[in-house]
């Protein structure tokens, strides 16, 4: 199962160029699209989804040109986008049952319908209405909708956005279980779903892609570069002028700086692991210091 990209490129009328000259290879599994809001991520997903057509590109799927015949992976395709509506005073059961008919299944729909609610822990609240759902409980409902069908493309675009702790491990377990033999892309701005999930990712910023291959391999690229110090806030100014710093964060109440380095600048700085989120930090800063020549 592989999905294939290459030299897609959007800009929308208003001039924005949402994807410049992506490239992508994508096998079986968790694919992690990783990069900050307005970078891409869901221009690229509603392009594989065939909601809109690029300028440019190609996307392939096994052997189907996805952008030649849409109806084609439409059948073999699931998609919870970032916003979906739901009816209002219409039961979950109801809904899915729904759905299932415009996608075209015509019988034992009640067996898929059951089947599906109870894989997302919904099967208890299936006389329940949508509308009235919790923001998790909606997400697991999105996800059953994806599944009709039995897909072997499932896109869901930033899934987790607002999730509470609980409801986020719950989805991420669903995703798991999903994508063991089948490719589910995650277009997420959280740098953690990536670290739990995806056995492959991508970086996509301004529209390009900048970084694609493993986790662990991206954090093993930065090994050995990565030093943090403690600083007071008045310095930051000082510090930015003087090192490549890639993150800031507050630990206990006091402010902490990672900067990538070759070396050591002195004994005050501790080397550290790098993690998925110095990687994309790294990658990013790195792509909007080069100069347009570059």
């Amino acid at each position: 199962m592989h999905l294939s990209i290459q030299n897609l490129c959007k800009q929308y009328d208003n001039g924005i160029k949402a994807n410049d000259n992506i490239s992508l290879e994508i096998e079986k599994g968790m694919f992690g699209l990783l990069g900050p809001n307005g970078a891409g991520k869901s221009s690229l997903m509603r392009t594989i989804a065939t909601l809109q057509q690029p300028d440019s590109g190609q996307i392939w799927f096994n052997d189907i040109d996805v952008l030649a015949n849409p109806d084609a992976i439409r059948k073999q395709l699931g998609y919870l986008p970032q916003e979906f509506g739901v009816y209002p005073k219409v039961t979950a059961y109801q809904m899915l049952h729904h759905i299932a008919v415009l996608k075209g299944l015509t019988s034992e729909l009640k067996p898929w319908v059951d089947f599906l609610l109870q894989r997302v822990n919904l099967y208890e609240h299936r006389h329940k209405n949508v509308a009235e759902f919790s923001g998790g409980m909606k997400q697991r409902f999105g996800i059953a909708q994806a599944l009709i069908g039995s897909p072997n493309l499932i896109i869901v675009d930033e899934p987790t956005a607002g999730l509470d702790p609980t409801e986020r491990n719950r989805f991420h377990n669903i995703l798991s279980e999903i994508a063991e033999d089948k490719i589910v892309i995650l277009s997420t701005h959280i740098v953690q779903d990536v670290i739990e999930l995806s056995t492959q990712m991508a970086i996509i910023h301004q529209g390009k892609s900048i970084y694609h291959g493993h986790p662990n391999e991206a954090m093993s690229l930065l090994a050995g570069k990565i030093y943090q110090k403690k600083i007071a806030r008045a310095d930051l100014v000082t510090y930015q002028q003087n090192f490549q710093i890639i993150s800031e964060r507050m630990i206990g109440g006091a402010l902490y700086i990672n900067i990538y380095s070759d070396q050591s600048p002195d004994s005050e700085w501790t080397p550290i692991n790098p993690n998925l989120e110095d990687v994309f930090f790294y990658h990013t800063q790195a792509f909007s210091n080069q100069s347009p020549a570059a």
